[in-house]
């Protein structure tokens, strides 16, 4: 059992409702859900009753609810402790963060290192993931938030996000190739991929250009190295017509009435961003900002 299932069982019975305990973890309902349910299979009990009303814990829910409260409260009293060795003055954590992070990603796992460490500042750059983990093997980043996992042993990887991508259309467009379920890959045949360079993550790259062309997808030449198109550029693109971009449910960008997002049929590509930092980092700053980002990650 990992700390982020105890904190998020506490917040299920504290709050004695599923859709009120992922808005406090900042979760979806569903992956609460699943959170919940894999922790019952994992000990063989059953932990929760769940009614038209809420949840309420069983015995062995509240047997573990009192375990799980120590265990989190010592956790937390060893970190504080522990925090108090760190140099004073105030420490600069260099964050690596791609273009179209989620949101709330940070959000969370930010205000709680501010709270626990109020001299650490935060000092953010945006990176591809190629450079990140080049900053990162130079120790010129502490952490990077990336889309591959890196490979080697010298950086650490935890996975904190996973975003089921839909795609991009005209507004017109997506009526006409959008059914019940969304848009079929392979119903995007003849149009273009507004895609990323691929020097910047050659590993998602090719996973995302192997998977098109399994649909049928015809990819031109790959974007330039350096030349990652923002969001403004690819809405124009799309609205233009001829070509599709893809995004997660929860874009921030707002949309125009011009463009429509729709769900890919089975979900063929999810797009998955890790924490990553150096294996012999000791920053106990760096630890609780994994720690709080790995709370919140969706399992």
């Amino acid at each position: 059992m990992e700390l982020r299932e105890m904190r998020a069982f506490v917040a299920v019975v504290e709050e004695g409702s599923l859709s009120a305990a992922a808005r406090r973890l900042h979760l979806s309902q569903p992956a609460l859900s699943q959170t919940m349910t894999g922790l019952e299979r994992e000990l063989g009990v059953q932990l929760l009753s769940r009614g038209s009303t809420g949840v309420q814990a069983t015995e062995a829910g509240m047997t573990l609810l009192a375990e799980a409260r120590g265990v989190l409260a010592r956790f937390d009293q060893a970190l504080a402790t522990v925090g108090r060795h760190a140099p004073v003055g105030g420490n600069v954590l260099r964050l690596g963060i791609p273009l179209e992070l989620p949101t709330d990603l940070l959000t969370r796992p930010l205000a709680d290192l501010a709270a626990a460490y109020p001299t650490a500042r935060v000092q953010a750059f945006h990176m591809s993931t190629a450079a990140q983990l080049a900053a990162l093997r130079a120790g010129d980043l502490d952490v990077g938030l990336v889309r591959e996992h890196p490979i080697g042993h010298e950086l650490d990887a935890v996975l904190v996000v996973e975003e089921r991508l839909g795609v991009l259309l005209a507004t017109e467009q997506a009526a006409k190739l959008a059914g019940p379920d969304g848009v079929r890959l392979d119903a995007l045949v003849g149009l273009d991929w507004l895609g990323f360079p691929r020097s910047g993550s050659p590993a998602w790259y090719d996973e995302v250009a192997a998977i098109l062309r399994s649909h049928g997808l015809q990819l031109g030449p790959a974007a330039p190295a350096g030349q990652e198109l923002i969001a403004e550029v690819k809405l124009a693109a799309v609205t233009a017509g001829g070509a599709f971009a893809l995004a997660p449910p929860n874009w921030s960008q707002p949309l125009p009435d011009s463009i429509t997002w729709s769900p890919l049929v089975g979900h063929p590509l999810v797009r998955r961003t890790w924490a990553v930092w150096p294996a012999h980092s000791r920053r106990r700053d760096l630890g609780h900002l994994i720690a709080a980002m790995e709370d919140r990650a969706v399992c």
